[in-house]
């Protein structure tokens, strides 16, 4: 049965998990790889077994894959974690491509098919959480399972959004005035400055993120620099998220259809999706595990890794269990 949980950032036994993992504390960033999906599509590879739970991240607007940076190695001991950059973000260029939530779904299937080569775990961050919940929607063989981390969410009654926050959306759903905002910003700031500003406004306490972790989005910031067509890949991506949040009964009805087991994690002070949003859809799907991170933004795999990972190595073990056994098995049939 659904149940919201609210606990202390850092579970006993994570912690240490960690410590050994890491070592020193540096969280190395993987080498890129990369594989032609009529596109070029950057992804990278942070290992672990190759008989464990094959994870696959999808990060939120304006994200990359360093988002899962903290996350990933706490849960390489057990589990295989891949992550991609969707059309237009991170290093993944988008040219003559669309960048909407539908043609990253379809961008996904295909990463899915062609990198991790069967049905995987898929973990998905805001607009990485709606493009996941389509995946499994449209394509239930490909998925085994689903953890949503303040996946994005049509407002509810009673749980306004943050007031920054919708007045930055409805400049962005404004042709012209989106592209001129935006703009205006990169001519104002640095690029680390912008990834700092979007840090701000996602965390509680930025300070959490670890250093290197912190370094590794800069680094990508000041890479991205010199692609073409940010602005227009960004906007076109946050105006399909705004019309598949406002179609809100078609939107919570393809939620009600998964019917794989699915883990909704939420920071409690989420500036960009509130709380009481994911409050609804669990109560709505009582089979689903729901947990709030107390004191956490919109990003916990970042700002609270610990109790990220801690959750989702706990679920996998409990409520998802027996669908991600049954994936293991056909993995190893088809090896």
């Amino acid at each position: 049965m659904s149940s919201e949980t609210v606990a202390s950032p850092r579970p006993q036994g994570v912690q240490a998990a960690k410590t050994e993992h890491d070592g020193a504390g540096r969280h190395i960033a993987p080498p890129s790889q990369w594989v032609d999906l009529g596109m070029p599509v950057h992804y990278v590879d942070h290992g672990g077994p190759a008989d464990g739970p094959l994870l696959v991240m999808v990060h939120g607007l304006g994200g990359s894959v360093v988002n899962w940076a903290a996350l990933a190695p706490l849960l390489t001991r057990t589990c295989r974690v891949l992550a991609l950059d969707l059309i237009g973000f991170g290093h993944t260029q988008a040219g003559t491509h669309s960048t909407t939530v539908t043609a990253n779904q379809v961008m996904l299937n295909e990463f899915l098919a062609t990198v991790a080569g069967g049905p995987a775990i898929l973990v998905g961050n805001s607009m990485g959480g709606v493009i996941s919940i389509l995946q499994a929607r449209h394509h239930p063989e490909s998925v085994t399972a689903l953890v949503l981390v303040d996946p994005a969410l049509p407002v509810t009654a009673g749980s306004p959004p943050d007031a920054l926050v919708s007045a930055s959306f409805g400049m962005y759903a404004v042709p012209h005035l989106g592209h001129a905002v935006l703009s205006a910003r990169r001519r104002a700031r640095t690029p680390e400055q912008l990834a700092m500003d979007v840090l701000r406004l996602c965390c509680v306490d930025p300070g959490r993120v670890p250093a290197d972790v912190l370094e590794q989005h800069l680094e990508m910031a000041r890479a991205r620099r010199e692609y073409p067509d940010l602005d227009k890949s960004f906007l076109v991506a946050a105006r399909s998220l705004m019309r598949m949040l406002a179609r809100r009964k078609a939107f919570m009805a393809t939620i009600k259809a998964i019917r794989v087991p699915v883990l909704l994690l939420h920071g409690e002070k989420d500036r960009l999706v509130s709380v009481g949003a994911s409050r609804t859809v669990a109560a709505a799907n009582p089979t689903w595990r729901f947990e709030v991170a107390p004191d956490v933004g919109h990003v916990p795999q970042l700002e609270v890794p610990d109790w990220t990972a801690g959750r989702i190595l706990d679920w996998l073990a409990t409520d998802a269990g027996e669908a991600v056994s049954s994936t293991n098995r056909r993995h190893q049939q088809q090896d």
